[in-house]
C-alpha cells in the first residue's frame, strides 16, 4: 500500500515527501558509492518524490557511467536520495530510508530487502557477500 512519507538531510535543509509501497521491497547494492555509504533505499517513480524545501542545498554527483545522479545537501553532507532513469522504469529516484523521519522501525524491517550487484553492473543478481552492505 502506498503512503506519503516525510524526509529530510541530517541538518534539516532539505526536505521531501515520496510515495512508497514498502511491500515492492527495499534494496541495497554493492557499487562502490552505496557501500561506502550503506545507502539502504527504495525506489519510486519520477513523479512520487517531491523536494519540499532545500532544492538549492542540494549537490548533484555523478561517477563511472553516469547512470545515477546522486543528490547531497552541501551543508551536512547527507545523501536523501539519487535519480536515474531507465527504459524499463522511466525516471525514479532512489530514496535513502534512513532519511525517512515518519517511517516506523518496524515497517522498515519488515519490508523485503533485495542486494544488487552494482559493482559489476549486474544489478539483477545479488552479489556473493552482502553482510558489509
Amino acid at each position: 500500500m502506498r503512503k506519503t512519507y516525510h524526509g529530510s538531510c541530517h541538518c534539516g535543509a532539505v526536505r521531501f515527501e515520496a510515495d512508497i509501497d514498502l511491500t515492492q521491497g527495499t534494496s541495497k547494492c554493492n557499487c562502490s558509492v552505496c557501500a561506502k555509504g550503506r545507502f539502504w533505499k527504495v525506489i519510486v517513480g519520477g513523479d512520487e518524490l517531491r523536494v519540499v524545501t532545500g532544492s538549492e542545498k542540494l549537490t548533484a554527483y555523478r561517477f563511472g557511467g553516469g547512470a545515477i545522479t546522486h543528490f547531497f545537501c552541501d551543508t551536512c553532507g547527507m545523501k536523501p536520495f539519487g535519480q536515474g532513469e531507465k527504459e524499463s522504469m522511466g525516471k525514479f529516484y532512489g530514496v535513502n530510508v534512513a532519511c525517512l523521519d515518519d517511517m516506523p522501525v518496524k515497517d522498515l524491517v519488515a519490508a523485503p530487502l533485495e542486494y544488487q550487484d552494482g559493482l559489476h553492473d549486474h544489478w539483477e543478481r545479488r552479489p556473493q557477500e552482502v553482510r558489509h552492505l
